[in-house]
């Protein structure tokens, strides 16, 4: 998978975006990107280990983006400062 850091970006490089949907009982969602609004589709494996059970709609979130057709967030963060 080719990873591809767009506008947007937070500290790190990382993309920043809000969670838009999230299902804890299937890992999926989509978060939408600050910089263009658009769509951002969140699978199962984006978060490590147990952090998919803190996820909720509305969290700020920064990641990395799939250069795919349709874009996937991989390697998702957030923290204590809302990124």
């Amino acid at each position: 998978m080719h990873i591809v850091h767009q506008g947007g970006q937070g500290r790190e490089g990382l993309v920043q975006g809000v969670v838009k949907i999230y299902d804890s009982a299937t890992g999926f969602g989509i978060i939408v990107r600050d910089d263009d609004r658009s769509e951002v589709l969140l699978k199962p494996g984006s978060l490590d280990g147990s952090l998919f059970r803190f996820l909720r709609q509305g969290q700020r979130v920064r990641f990395d983006q799939s250069a795919d057709d349709s874009p996937v967030a991989t390697n998702l963060r957030f923290g204590s400062d809302g990124y």
